[in-house]
Order: structure tokens, then C-alpha cells, then sequence
């Protein structure tokens, strides 16, 4: 094994990575940052395919307390207030850094303001963007900075699993896998941020980035660090269908919906309005996933399984301006969206839960910090488009200076050896098996689907339980080879440790929240419960089992009777035996 060292260990190639190593650097250059993308460094994750843009306050007529108020509301008032208020006031120091420090470029008013386009559930068109391709931009500028920087950059190196010193009590480093070689890394380190993505490719339709199974939640959760509200997983309303093409599930960014696209049904009727008549279309991700489900789940689909996004009537000329790229990638499959309704479908695009951060990033564990898709509490129960990238951009950067300043505060370990280097060894050890770890992602998808899905219930979730505790047993029976060089077959065996690790967590937590609240719905509990506001925290007893506690959320910046003068998710839940019907209002 290579062994290696670093002060600064950053896992992930994403926005939230290459910004906590950029602004790590430039606190402090002397110190030594490695930064290990399981993918290519600046090229792979999901910021790079961010199309709607970046939320922030820039118009005197805006205000923090606007995006904050919207942010709370669209989350379901389960928001950590204070990570919260943290995304919402360091957004603009962010932008102006993007814009006059590293090169950015923004779509621009005719008087040279930056322009602000119209996302769902906002208040203010406050989101920032470069045409529908905001998140190349802000990845090619954000790559060349590293480049410029003495930062150590390792690409297609995943990581295997946390290492802790002889304690047991502080993560020191990892454990590194090269692909091409197939080489082990012991590499240490006196801080280690994951910054991996989430797992939404555990379901069978995800726009995520092909090389996501949820690794650093995962090698977190093993590790013992809290989870919260692991429950909370963002369905996109509007995934491209495109048959057996890799671009299914792709998505097409909510502002078509903004600028006016229409959501039909096979028969061609706008059902939003049964659904939520007042914002239609332009009501939140969670609520337009879930209708369009109800939709298809209904009959009222087409036959691909999906609803119809008709965009005809806004023009091909204003297609081509405000979306060039999701024109092109339309026709790539067969679409022309100035003369096609689309066929989409609900697509997992967001883990909102995740391992549970102070506003430093900081985790449970000392030593171990997390940002980005990796990281809970910002969202809450749903995410509002824009608030996505905004989230890793300004954490990303908050946890690279934080693990900086930490540094210069405390001493050099004391313990030199490893707690559990041979533990993870062990997980590698060769053995022989006959399983395709391929068909058992494939099954694995289809399952999350349906029982953990956008729809949930306590029958779902107990088949669900049962499934994935099989789904690990099967593990047992795929190979682990002895060549790991270039070995994609040992690596989607990986993967699906890792998935599976994070649906039992998703399917844990969603048979705690005995309610439907945001991206979490359950159709045996179809109500809200507004007396009672928790968080629901996850983690590994020593045995190995789950530990769940439900605990009150903070209201450290408002309470619900201040935010409650708007609805907390679009009025009412649509009873299943009759769709057409509102049973409830918030």
C-alpha cells in the first residue's frame, strides 16, 4: 500500500471541493491540500450540470430576509435556521468572488445589472445564471484557480473508508483506491472534508453524474458520525424520457416552468390546477414531482410513463436565448421543443438529508467536516431550485477556511497508529462469487423507485427493510478480484455498498416521519402535523444497528407562527382514491 500525507484531505471534484480547496489555499498556502475526485477533477459531479443557477440577493428591492423566509418555507420550517441563514447572507460574497476574483461570467441586463431569472417557490426572481449552462461556468473558472494553485489534484481516486488514530476518536485520513491502477492509498491527514454528492442515483430515473453512489454519506455514517433527515430526498418535476438513452432522467431546468411551460397530462390538460391552482406550474419541486406522479400512477400518463412539458407557445426565439442548451440536448434525442411537447417524467435529483454539520461544517467526528450534497440541514424538507449550487459554493468555502483555522489551533496528534486501517483492508480481501453487480443496481433502482420513492408508505417501507437487508446478503456472492486495476465490476460492487447503505438510511427515516412534509410523502400519513417540528438523527450503534432520536427543531431566527402567513408546501394533499379531489389544506 502507498502511503502518503496531507493537512488537508478533500474527497470530491465538485463545486463544494474545489472551493474549499481554493479558499484553504489561500488562507493558508504553506499547508499541504490533496484533493481526490472519484471522477475528473472539475469535469465530473453535479454542480458542473447546474443549468437554473445560483440564488443570492443583489436588487435593492430584495432582501435576506426574503430569500431566508422562502428558503425556511420551502423547506417545511425543518431547516437548521442557522446553516439556513448562513447560505442566505454569504451568497452574495460569493458571487461578487466569482464575478471579480476568478472570472465568471453571468447573463447580464440590458443596463449591465446581472440578470436574475424566476425559479420556483421564490418571492423575488433572485437566481443568477449563464444561460441554462450556469454550472459549466462556474466549473471552468473554478478549475482554473486550482490549476493556478499549489493544490495536490488526484483524479479517478474513490474513497474506500475514514481512518481513524489508535483512539478510535478522531478521523486522520482514508483509505484511497486508484482505478487505473488499482494501487491502495493509505493517505493521512490532519483534516478530511467529504464533498462527494449525494445518492440519488440509488433511483432508476437521475440526472446525477454517472460516477454518484452516495460515498461520502456513506463512509460517514460507517464512521459514526449523525445523520439528519435522511428522508429527504429531491425529486426534479421534469426528467427527459428518452427511451434506453443514458440522457433519460436528464433534467430539463424549472425555468421552462418559470417562463411559463405548461405540465399536461395524455389526455393534453394542464393538471397542476387540480393540484395547486394558485402557482400551477411554478409551485414547488416536491409538489409538482408528486402530482405528475399521481398523474401517471393514475393512468393519465403517456405510455413511456411519463407526462408531456409544453413549451410551444413561449417561441423558438426565446427558446434558443434563454435555454440553448436544453434546446440542443432536446433534438439530440429526437425533440424539437419549439414544435414537441416533451416527454418528462419526476426524476431523484437532491439528497437534502445528509450528515449533520455545525455552520463550520464541522461534523459530529472530530476531524471530519462535510459540505455539499454530503452535508444536511440546509434544506430542510425540499430544496428551492437555485439554492443548490448557491449551498456548495458557500459551504464549500466556509469549510475550507474553517479547517484551516482549526489547524492553526491545535497540536499534532499524539496517537501515530490506526484504529481500523485492518478493518478496511479486510473489506478487500479477495473472494470468489458468480453475482452481476450491474443487474443488482438495476434491481436495486427499480425497487428504490417504487418503495422509497416519491410515494411512501408503512407497506412500502417494510418491503423496502426486507429487500435491502437481502440486497446485502447478495453482496457477499459478487466477486472482490484480486487485479483491481481498471476493474469496473469491483467498483459498481462498491457503489452498491454504498447505495444500499444510504436507502437503508432514506427507508429508516422515512418509517420515523409519520407525516408527509416536503419531498417526503406518505400516502398512510397525508397530512402535516403542525404541532410537532423535529429533525429525525441517524447513527451506527456499536453493533452496527441504526440508532434513530427525534429531537424539536431549533427555532433560533423564527418560529412558525412568524412563518406561517404562506402555505409551508402548495395547499393540499390530493387524495389518492380520487385525484381530481383536495381532502386537506395547510
Amino acid at each position: 500500500m502507498h502511503e502518503e500525507s496531507c493537512d488537508i484531505l478533500i474527497l470530491g471534484g465538485g463545486g463544494a471541493a474545489l472551493y474549499a480547496a481554493i479558499k484553504a489555499h489561500d488562507a493558508n498556502p504553506n499547508l499541504k491540500i490533496i484533493l481526490a475526485s472519484k471522477g475528473l477533477i472539475g469535469k465530473s459531479g453535479c454542480t458542473r450540470m447546474v443549468q437554473g443557477g445560483y440564488n443570492v440577493v443583489l436588487n435593492s428591492e430584495d432582501s435576506f430576509d426574503k430569500h431566508y423566509d422562502d428558503t425556511l418555507r420551502g423547506g417545511g420550517l425543518i431547516n437548521d435556521q442557522e446553516l439556513a441563514w448562513t447560505l442566505v447572507t454569504e451568497a452574495p460574497n460569493r458571487i461578487i468572488e466569482l464575478e471579480n476574483k476568478f472570472g465568471c461570467y453571468f447573463d447580464r441586463n440590458d443596463d449591465g445589472s446581472i440578470h436574475q431569472r424566476a425559479l420556483a417557490g421564490q418571492s423575488f426572481n433572485r437566481t443568477v445564471h449563464s444561460g441554462d449552462l450556469t454550472g459549466i461556468e462556474l466549473m471552468n473558472r473554478l478549475l482554473e484557480q486550482v490549476l493556478v494553485r499549489d493544490i495536490k489534484k488526484m483524479s479517478e481516486v474513490r474513497g474506500i473508508d475514514l481512518l481513524f488514530d489508535g483512539n478510535q476518536e478522531r478521523v486522520i485520513g482514508a483509505v484511497l483506491m486508484d482505478f487505473n491502477s488499482g494501487e491502495l492509498i493509505q493517505m493521512k491527514a490532519r483534516a478530511v472534508l467529504l464533498a462527494t454528492g449525494g445518492g440519488a442515483p440509488l433511483y432508476k430515473f437521475t440526472p446525477a453524474s454517472l460516477e454518484k453512489s452516495g460515498d461520502g454519506l456513506a463512509m460517514g455514517f460507517r464512521a459514526g458520525a449523525e445523520m439528519i433527515d435522511m428522508e429527504m430526498m429531491q425529486f426534479h418535476p421534469t426528467g427527459l424520457i428518452a427511451g434506453d438513452s443514458v440522457m433519460t432522467g436528464t433534467v430539463l431546468e424549472e425555468g421552462l416552468r418559470g417562463a411559463g411551460g405548461h405540465l399536461l397530462n395524455v389526455d393534453g390538460k394542464r393538471f397542476m390546477e387540480n393540484y395547486d391552482p394558485a402557482k400551477m406550474e411554478r409551485s414547488t419541486r416536491d409538489r409538482v414531482s408528486r402530482s405528475s406522479y399521481m398523474e401517471i400512477r393514475a393512468g393519465r400518463g403517456t405510455p413511456q410513463g411519463g407526462v408531456f412539458l409544453d413549451v410551444r407557445h413561449l417561441g423558438k426565439e426565446f427558446l434558443l436565448k434563454s435555454s440553448p442548451g436544453m434546446y440542443k440536448r432536446c433534438l439530440s434525442v429526437g425533440y424539437d421543443m419549439a414544435t414537441d411537447p416533451i416527454q418528462v417524467t419526476p426524476t431523484a435529483h437532491f439528497q437534502m438529508g445528509g450528515i449533520r454539520i455545525d455552520p463550520l461544517c464541522r461534523t459530529s467526528i472530530p476531524g471530519l467536516y462535510a459540505a455539499g450534497e454530503d452535508a444536511g440541514g440546509v434544506h430542510g424538507a425540499n430544496r428551492l431550485g437555485g439554492n443548490g449550487v448557491a449551498e456548495s459554493i458557500v459551504f464549500g468555502g466556509v469549510a475550507g477556511e474553517a479547517m484551516v483555522n482549526d489547524l492553526e489551533s491545535q497540536s499534532a496528534p499524539k496517537n501515530k497508529g490506526f484504529g481500523n486501517l485492518e478493518e478496511i483492508l479486510n473489506k478487500l480481501t479477495p473472494s470468489q462469487g458468480s453475482l452481476n453487480p450491474f443487474h443488482l443496481r438495476k434491481e436495486l433502482g427499480s425497487m428504490a423507485w417504487d418503495q422509497i420513492g416519491i410515494i411512501r408508505s408503512k407497506d412500502s417501507l417494510e418491503i423496502a427493510q426486507t429487500s435491502l437487508d437481502g440486497y446485502e446478503e447478495k453482496l457477499k456472492g459478487i466477486s472482490i478480484p484480486e487485479k483491481r486495476a481498471g476493474n469496473s465490476a469491483l467498483h459498481e460492487r462498491m457503489n452498491l455498498e454504498n447505495l444500499i447503505t444510504v436507502a437503508k438510511l432514506i427507508s429508516k427515516s422515512a418509517a420515523l416521519r409519520t407525516e408527509s412534509r416536503g419531498s417526503h410523502y406518505r400516502e398512510d400519513f397525508p397530512e402535516i402535523d403542525q404541532q410537532n417540528l423535529y429533525n429525525i438523527y441517524l447513527k451506527k450503534d456499536i453493533d452496527g444497528a441504526i440508532h434513530s432520536e427525534k429531537r424539536p427543531v431549533k427555532f433560533t431566527r423564527r418560529n412558525p407562527e412568524q412563518l406561517r402567513g404562506e402555505t409551508v408546501i402548495p395547499k393540499g394533499n390530493v387524495n389518492l382514491a380520487d385525484d381530481s379531489k383536495m381532502t386537506s389544506e395547510v
